[in-house]
């Protein structure tokens, strides 16, 4: 198997690249060896899929860390004892390494784990929420996709069924507290005796001792594993939103419910389409011709190409609205538009004859008209807002 190149290499730009920098290179790279645009060219997909891979990682702010530090073996799928990277998942620290996750989930999820000791340690207890991020393509963004991502889970040890003991034995009263889990302490002080009651020490304050633990899980009754999990991902999903898998994260103690699984969701730029909202933008060049006579031309959508009839007399960014080819509204059947920026390729490099028929063209319509079409142009681009570009 060929060795991977350097990510940096791969999309042309240095180590320190801003996320502006790494997102156009990747632009560029992917509109240059894009399968729509060769189709067969077994070496332009090769192409595309690597690019895919070095932006999936440099435009992670945690991989981007990883990759720099150990190289490939930091994002590598089976790296480490937890098998760090991959799909996205992270296992609450049971992995080979320990990453930090403020950069990217202190905002999504709110920061912060854990909370309040249990009053009682042998009521049900809901299981803690694991945290995974997939990247996604735009079209899958746009259509929904399934996904199947991989993270480190703490489920119930198969071996002792969540008891602790050895298969055979079982848990025996605690001496100690009598079963209670909470034992008496009285202290002699200034002010006279206080008696106080806390978690008995011997058991922990679960009532129970365990002579002969688990060899798998050592008592504790649970177990990190490395699971595979299927992911529907709606359509309509933006970059950085989070979905809620409930009942897929971390198993309950004593009979308590298992938490979540959240992913957030990154999704790739696309080299021909830039997403506003629901609607989706994107340029077409015509020729001068076409814009003055008008043509029949070819819009590429996401669903396919579509025909659109250009009217004659067609102005420089002028912007037509194709209804319904846009993106499927997040759980919901409809849809946004696509709105087609027009560019007019002027013609360069002329011949004397050419450049004569240019100049009768100019001389029989005259400057006032070309004036009047310009303000007329200025109020249509108006109407349509101040997007970018």
């Amino acid at each position: 198997m060929a060795e991977k190149r350097d990510y940096y290499e791969v999309l042309g730009v240095g180590k320190n690249a801003s996320e502006d920098e790494i997102k156009k290179a990747y632009r560029k790279l992917a509109k240059q060896y894009h399968p729509d645009l060769n189709p067969g060219d077994k070496v332009a997909e090769e192409k595309f899929k690597e690019a895919n891979e070095a932006y999936e990682v440099l435009s992670d702010s945690d991989k981007k860390a990883r990759y720099d530090q150990f190289g490939h073996a930091g994002v590598d799928p089976n790296y480490g004892a937890g098998g760090a990277g991959g799909a996205g998942g992270f296992g609450g620290g049971f992995g080979g390494m320990d990453f930090d996750l403020g950069d990217i989930f202190g905002s999504f999820f709110g920061g912060g784990f854990g909370g309040g000791r249990q009053v009682n340690p042998n009521a049900p207890r809901r299981g803690e929420d694991c945290q995974a991020k997939i990247t996604i393509s735009f079209e899958e963004a746009a259509k929904g996709c399934k996904k199947k991502i991989e993270i480190n889970r703490i489920e119930t040890c198969p071996e002792c069924g969540g008891s602790g003991a050895k298969k055979g034995t079982s848990a025996t009263t605690c001496s100690e507290c009598n079963g209670r889990g909470q034992v008496n302490v009285q202290q002699r002080t200034a002010f006279g005796v206080i008696s106080t009651t806390k978690a008995c020490p011997k058991c922990g304050g679960r009532g129970k001792t365990i002579p002969n633990p688990c060899e798998k899980c050592h008592a504790n009754g649970r177990i990190s594993r490395r699971v595979s999990i299927d992911i529907d991902v709606p359509a309509g999903i933006d970059d950085r939103q989070v979905i809620n898998v409930r009942g897929e994260g971390n198993k309950g103690v004593n009979g308590g419910p298992s938490g979540d699984l959240k992913v957030a969701v990154f999704v790739r730029p696309h080299p021909f389409f830039e997403r506003d909202g629901y609607d989706v933008w994107c340029d077409i060049t015509v020729s001068f011709a076409q814009a003055v006579l008008g043509d029949s031309i070819q819009v590429m959508t996401l669903d396919g190409k579509v025909k659109y009839d250009l009217p004659a007399g067609t102005q420089p960014g002028t912007v037509f609205k194709l209804r319904g080819r846009g993106i499927q509204v997040l759980n919901s059947r409809s849809k946004g538009d696509q709105l087609v920026r027009i560019n007019v390729d002027v013609p360069k490099n002329l011949s004397a004859h050419q450049r004569e028929l240019i100049r009768q063209f100019q001389a029989e319509f005259g400057d006032s008209a070309v004036q009047a079409q310009t303000y007329g142009e200025d109020e249509k681009k108006s109407k349509f807002g101040k997007k970018k570009k």
